[in-house]
């Protein structure tokens, strides 16, 4: 009778341990999370150049000899780490990317310090153990591994570890790298950040591969008065011109729309859900407005998924406390659907904004490259993958609602895919958030998936 009770829990464990890799596989990537985490990689306040020094060291110790590895950048601080792993050369390069510089997180914004990587009640925290060292840990600790089992690709294998993702810029590493290091990163397609796996009431929806992702505009909205003593206030106050512009920003809506990538999403996407929701959602790829409106009330990730939109991010003005503010000003976050124009978005913010006293100019534009084709050999070894470790789970086409460093690679010709095989509640992704986690059990799950999905693509007959 014990036995038997006991059963239902040795199945479980027995399911578990056929996904998650080998216990000293597991130490070794955890350890090189934990470090990635524990460096303060800001990208206004940090420098990368500490982790990709740290990576170099253990791949030499892994073996790996010197002129396979690269270190360098724009700045002595955002430096980029390149390592070639030598395969047959039958077939052109793979490369996989993930940056490692991280949004700023400050302590007293935090629950816990969000430097110090933290283990808790199933989850690990810290910055970036989302967005995106865990890719970065992964990549590197199963490449050791490749090496340790004397792995024989058909291609050589490329990871790519690079800096400014986050803000961009002139030391943004993959541009720096494509200027000045074309040859490092060559490669017949890349694997990048940007999909991931969905989960829904701890249920697994399904396995999601990015294809195409939005681009980023940031806007300034700036509005500049006289001024005056604060005991003789007047209607003509710049942070009241500048509030009711954002007031009006905040209540609208760019109209929504599918494209190519995101009506197969939503077809597809249909056919998992469930009642209401798998209706509307395949109303959806039809082209329905009244679905669209429907689906974009359920989930943050759709509404921004079927739209454009924009947001106020950052606020200043006024420059005492006993004094009319001479100036008001606010940053606006756009992100954009790869159809929509810039020019098209800046009208569109003038007439919402209706007010003569509020100028906005374009402070950033974001690189914006082509999708990727949906290529049958990289969606089939993701669906091969995907069903190896989680049995009927879909592997959907997305467009990302956010931007990667693949828009730099797709713009010179390189196709890049975002998978990463982590499970996530998509009503609790925390990425640039406040206490920035990860599963534990997504991680190591993860790992094992990106471990299989690399082999098989780097060995293509394993597919037939």
């Amino acid at each position: 009778m014990l036995r038997h009770a006991f059963a239902p829990l040795l199945l479980t464990f027995a399911l578990s341990a056929q996904t998650l890799p080998p216990e000293a596989e597991r130490q070794l990537a955890r350890d090189i999370y934990k470090e990635m985490v524990e460096i303060q990689s800001g990208f206004t306040t940090g420098a990368t150049t500490p982790v990709a020094e740290a990576v170099a060291a253990r791949l030499r110790a892994a073996g790996f000899p010197e002129s396979d590895i690269f270190v360098g950048g724009g700045i002595p601080k955002k430096a980029n780490l390149v390592v070639r792993y030598h395969g047959s050369g039958a077939l052109k390069p793979i490369l996989l990317l993930a940056h490692t510089d991280v949004v700023e997180a400050k302590r007293e914004d935090w629950s816990m310090d969000p430097f110090k990587f933290l283990e808790r009640d199933g989850y690990f925290y810290g910055r970036g153990t989302g967005d995106d060292k865990a890719q970065a840990a992964v990549w590197i600790a199963n490449l050791i591994r490749y090496k340790r089992e004397g792995f024989k690709p058909d291609r050589d294998i490329i990871v790519a570890l690079t800096a400014d993702e986050e803000g961009g810029g002139p030391y943004n590493g993959v541009d720096w790298l494509l200027k000045n290091h074309r040859a490092l990163l060559d490669a017949e397609f890349c694997l990048n950040e940007g999909g991931w796996g969905e989960m829904a009431g701890g249920k697994r929806i399904s396995n999601d591969i990015q294809v195409s992702e939005k681009y980023v505009l940031n806007f300034r909205f700036e509005v500049r008065n006289k001024g005056g003593h604060s005991s003789m206030p007047v209607p003509d106050n710049a942070i009241y011109h500048l509030a009711g512009a954002l007031d009006r920003l905040g209540r609208f809506g760019f109209p929504m729309k599918t494209n190519d990538v995101t009506r197969v999403y939503f077809e597809r996407m249909s056919k998992i859900a469930s009642g209401s929701a798998a209706h509307d959602l395949a109303l959806v790829a039809q082209g329905s407005q009244d679905a669209m409106q429907r689906v974009a009330a359920m989930s943050p990730a759709w509404n921004a998924t079927l739209r454009t939109t924009c947001v106020a991010t950052q606020l200043e003005g006024g420059h005492a406390v006993n004094a009319l503010p001479q100036l008001a000003a606010a940053t606006v976050n756009c992100r954009v659907l790869p159809e929509d124009s810039v020019e098209y978005v800046q009208s569109t913010l003038q007439k919402v904004a209706a007010d003569d006293q509020v100028s906005m100019h374009l402070v950033a534009e974001m690189t914006k490259g082509p999708a990727s084709p949906m290529r049958p050999d990289v969606l089939q070894a993701v669906g091969k993958a995907t069903d190896t470790l989680w049995p009927g789970v879909p592997v959907l086409p997305m467009m990302l609602m956010a931007a990667t460093d693949g828009r730099y690679l797709r713009a010179v010709g390189i196709p890049t895919y975002g998978v990463q095989g982590f499970f996530m509640d998509r009503d609790d992704i925390r990425f640039h958030g406040r206490d920035e986690r990860m599963g534990v059990q997504a991680f190591f799950e993860g790992q094992t998936f990106l471990y299989n999905l690399v082999k098989i693509l780097s060995q293509p007959a394993a597919l037939h």
